[in-house]
């Protein structure tokens, strides 16, 4: 697919990166899909010559920086908790001043939450279903303002962990039941009948947009990691809308504070074409299923040059040196 400009390399040399741990597992909600991630980052890396080795969680994470182990960091730890999205594994690698790839830490604890990331979205303009903060008591008061059908789901989970999409008032007080076993808020918002679409970011270029078309009725865990027939259409639009998708992903992802790569997943309308931005995913999965190396391959990098130019984000850029110097 042409049309997508991409940086020079900053290094073709593997000894530039030093020792590289990929920061994989941990103890979040989503340690097997971390697990799995993980090992195809570590496999691309070593692939390529860099000195990598896997690490699993932050203690073993804190030990490697106490004893001096490790240089930079890939973190494919996915989630919270224990996982790597939340702002945590973030600051401590800043505090030993050590290079990571994916977003800083004010990136990733507001991407972490969704509901203060639809708060900044709307704070620019930017669209996102309208929503609330729910508890058990005012849930069914709350769906009545929003109108139904929803979505029910905890504010900082990922990978469809504890989502219930209710169509009946009946269906509420087990929605908020499956939620409430995750930390956090929970959060409603009205449901998008339409197009589930996704949109990878790389540096600062927006890849391809993936439309899924699932099998079954809905984009669940299942469909994600499980399931082989679940459809993956690249790009998910055409001509201005596909160009559309990509700048509202894009603006979103900055709008956020991210950095360096991730995924950003959107709604379309099927009534009205209209978008509506969802969530950010800092860390996003590297497995066999994921879809930011699909969308990555479609636009001409395969899977271990997708690894090395997230990895080269830790590195100094030159023409950055070269412009103050």
């Amino acid at each position: 697919m042409s049309g997508f400009a991409f940086p020079a390399p900053r290094s073709s040399d593997p000894a530039d990166f030093g020792r590289v741990g990929v920061l994989l597992g941990g103890t979040s909600s989503e340690r097997e899909v971390s697990l799995d991630s993980g090992r195809n980052v570590l496999e691309a890396l070593q692939a390529r010559g860099v000195n990598a080795f896997a690490i699993d969680g932050i203690p073993a994470l804190s030990r490697a920086l106490v004893a001096g182990e490790v240089d930079r960091v890939f973190n494919i730890l996915h989630g919270h908790n224990g996982g790597g999205e939340d702002g945590i594994v973030q600051g401590l690698l800043e505090a030993f001043g050590v290079p990571y790839t994916g977003s800083d830490v004010l990136g990733s604890a507001l991407s972490m939450d969704k509901i203060r990331t639809k708060q900044v979205w709307l704070s620019v303009g930017l669209p996102t279903p309208k929503y609330r903060k729910v508890t058990a008591a005012d849930v069914h008061a709350q769906a009545a303002e929003l109108g139904l059908p929803v979505v029910v789901k905890p504010a900082n989970e990922g990978s469809s962990v504890g989502i219930s999409r209710v169509f009946d008032d009946a269906g509420l007080d087990e929605a908020v039941a499956l939620a409430t076993r995750y930390d956090g808020q929970l959060l409603m918002e009205q449901m998008v009948v339409g197009d589930e679409l996704t949109v990878g970011i790389l540096g600062d270029v927006a890849l391809p947009s993936i439309r899924i078309v699932p099998k079954g009725q809905w984009y669940d865990y299942d469909a994600k990691y499980k399931a082989d027939d679940t459809q993956y259409l690249c790009p998910g639009l055409d001509g201005a809308d596909e160009e559309a998708i990509r700048h509202l992903a894009l603006a979103a992802f900055r709008a956020a504070g991210c950095r360096g790569w991730g995924r950003v997943d959107v709604m379309r309308d099927r009534s009205t074409g209209r978008l509506f931005l969802l969530e950010v995913n800092t860390a996003p999965g590297m497995t066999s299923h994921s879809l930011v190396p699909k969308a990555a391959g479609q636009a001409g990098i395969g899977f271990e040059e997708l690894v090395w130019r997230v990895l080269e984000q830790t590195l100094a850029d030159p023409s950055q040196e070269n412009r103050h110097a």
